[in-house]
């Protein structure tokens, strides 16, 4: 008869909803099978009567005999007339059984490859999937016209039918990258048009093709320090050397590329720059310095990434144009989302590039995910058209101005012994320094069981010295809540001073 253990193994078989539409016979076989591939039933063991299983299940026999039979045909058990039934001899030959065993017999297999190995040790990104303050780089989803949206998706499946089900082009549909293209050179001062455009799934998609298909392992990558962690993982999984180049308040200190440069005798071939509103410090980078790189990448041949991810968002004047747009030398590639404009679930976000990148880059693009879907896509590029992404973009840059207002009263009413806040001038997230001698981890952990988000600051620099303190997000939380959420934070600040 089955072991305790054994028999409750195949009992939840039968009971697991999952299962439910296939024959009784079918999950009582199948639950013996897993035992055995396991190696839970071993080689030449006997299986339980039909009889006294079927009663030990409270099945008929005849439902124990079909499971056998099934068993005996697929070569997992042997029949012997008069003996019964037992495990076969050849499951020793299964593959999955000897994977089994050999995991147990040893741990030095070494699974990943060097790439998998940094991307594992790496975390991947901490999504907030949840809207709980003060999460960095979500935006408030409640104001987003959804009626409005319906029915433009409505007007799309009404003209494309069943066409709009079908695989998309990969480098993006023609009527989003035209309505793309139309606004950053509007608002961002670029120089786009449909044909340079790829659309893509998220920022994030658009790094990982850029540190693959322009740079080879072990190339060198300038990047800002402290710098935007998805970028900085995306660059380590494809194998390259990350060099930090420091900071101050108007962005990147340009002078340690050419320094790098002159001391090396090369440069790296690229640079990473976030220089609307600098992640985390929210900085922008000054006029001289976006020339400064644009002349540097120029001398050397070097590519200039430009992540203008919440460019919409800037409260203290205009915003300065974006580099490509200043770019007479076709270095930079410009990358965009609609991720933290509009809502998370959408999944678009787009590149323009110089035009003899955009073939490589679609062909590549191939290969991760092959297309973005349709429907999104025309939905969007309609919104865009008919005004409505500039209307809601208006109206979220007033709301988030007033929750970055907010915030800063509350921090400094709140929080003010603890911390040293800086208002920036644009974006969804205000850095904070710590002032007491409190762990930035203790910190963040316990935040985060009282239902607090906070991105602490340590994990985004490359190089030393640094400061602890973290990142808090103010966009998708009403004042209110984020009041709430500060008095909560400031229990726990006094609880770890």
């Amino acid at each position: 008869m089955f072991k305790h253990a054994q028999l409750e193994s195949v009992k939840a078989w039968i009971g697991d909803p999952a299962q439910n539409a296939l024959p009784l016979y079918t999950r009582i076989q199948r639950g013996i099978r897993q035992l055995i591939l396991d190696g839970t039933l071993d080689v030449g063991k006997p299986l339980p009567a039909s009889r006294a299983l079927a009663k030990s299940l409270n099945v008929s026999r005849d439902t124990i005999e079909s499971a056998y039979s099934q068993l005996h045909a697929e070569g997992f058990i042997e029949r012997r007339v008069g003996s019964g039934s037992f495990i076969s001899e050849r499951v020793h030959r299964l593959p999955r059984r000897q994977s089994v065993q050999q995991t147990k017999l040893s741990d030095e297999v070494r699974p990943l490859s060097r790439r998998g190995s940094t991307m594992f040790q790496g975390g991947g990104l901490r999504d907030f999937l949840a809207p709980r303050p003060f999460a960095p780089g979500i935006p408030e989803t409640r104001n987003f016209p959804l009626q409005t949206w319906e029915r433009l998706e409505r007007q799309v499946l009404k003209e494309y039918g069943t066409k709009a089900l079908t695989h998309s082009d990969p480098q993006g549909l023609e009527p989003l990258r035209r309505a793309i293209a139309d606004y950053v050179n509007l608002e961002r001062g670029a120089h786009a048009t449909p044909e340079r455009i790829v659309v893509l799934t998220s920022s994030q998609q658009a790094m990982t093709l850029c540190a693959n298909v322009l740079l080879d392992p072990g190339d060198s990558i300038f990047i800002e320090d402290p710098v935007y962690q998805g970028a900085r993982k995306a660059f380590d999984a494809a194998g390259l050397t990350c060099v930090p180049v420091p900071l101050d308040t108007n962005g990147l200190l340009v002078e340690h590329l050419e320094n790098a440069a002159k001391t090396s005798g090369n440069s790296a071939k690229a640079v990473y720059l976030t220089p609307s509103h600098q992640f985390p410090t929210g900085a922008t980078l000054a006029l001289d310095r976006r020339l400064a790189i644009i002349e540097w990448a120029r001398q050397y041949q070097s590519w200039i990434i430009e992540d203008d991810y919440d460019s919409e968002f800037h409260y203290e004047g205009k915003p300065t144009a974006c580099v490509q747009g200043l770019d007479p030398y076709d270095r930079t590639i410009y990358i965009g989302t609609f991720t933290k404009s509009l809502f998370p679930a959408l999944r678009i976000g787009y590149m323009i590039l110089p035009s003899k990148l955009v073939v490589p880059m679609t062909v590549a693009r191939t290969l991760l995910d092959g297309h973005s879907a349709a429907i999104p896509q025309l939905t969007l590029a309609r919104f865009i058209e008919g005004g409505h992404f500039g209307a809601h973009i208006r109206i979220m840059r007033a709301v988030y101005a007033e929750r970055r207002d907010t915030l800063a009263e509350l921090i400094h009413k709140h929080l003010g012994e603890f911390v040293t806040s800086y208002v920036p001038a644009g974006g969804m997230q205000m850095p904070c320094l710590l002032n007491k001698n409190i762990s930035e981890k203790k910190l963040v952990d316990s935040a985060k069981k009282a239902g607090v988000d906070l991105l602490g600051l340590s994990s985004l620099h490359a190089s030393e010295p640094l400061k602890a303190g973290f990142l808090m997000g103010f966009a998708a939380h009403a004042p209110h809540e984020m009041e709430v959420a500060i008095k909560k934070l400031a229990g726990i600040m006094r609880a770890l001073s």
